[in-house]
């Protein structure tokens, strides 16, 4: 097994990428730019995460998190500009937001701790 596999936070982002997944599939078209950018976000975060794990180094490794953490965010002003263009309910968009939040509060407590132990 590896290291990422062990973590809970992986297996949130890969989730979330999941829905995401689902989303895009199944949303009315809008266009491929957002599409393509939303996919590759979601995606981010637990290649991120993964690769992160990986690392030997405490600050390589936090690296890899801020990044995935920025991930996060940019899924989230996404789909905050799906929301205004009606491509996105609020429900939907609450529930995507509900869980950007927790995989960005996991990761944040990862870079602190990451940045404690340097």
């Amino acid at each position: 097994m590896f290291d990422f596999e062990k973590l809970d936070v992986y297996h949130k982002a890969k989730s979330f990428n999941k829905d995401v997944s689902i989303f895009l599939n199944t949303a009315n078209s809008f266009d491929p730019i957002s599409k393509n950018q939303l996919r590759r976000a979601s995606l981010s975060i637990m290649l991120n995460i993964a690769e992160g794990s990986g690392r030997f180094t405490n600050p390589d490794r936090r690296r890899f998190y801020v990044i995935a953490r920025g991930s996060t965010f940019e899924c989230v002003a996404l789909f905050d500009f799906l929301k205004d263009q009606a491509y996105l309910t609020d429900d939907s968009y609450a529930i995507f937001y509900k869980k950007a939040d927790e995989l960005s509060r996991m990761l944040f407590a990862m870079v602190k701790r990451l940045s404690i132990q340097d």
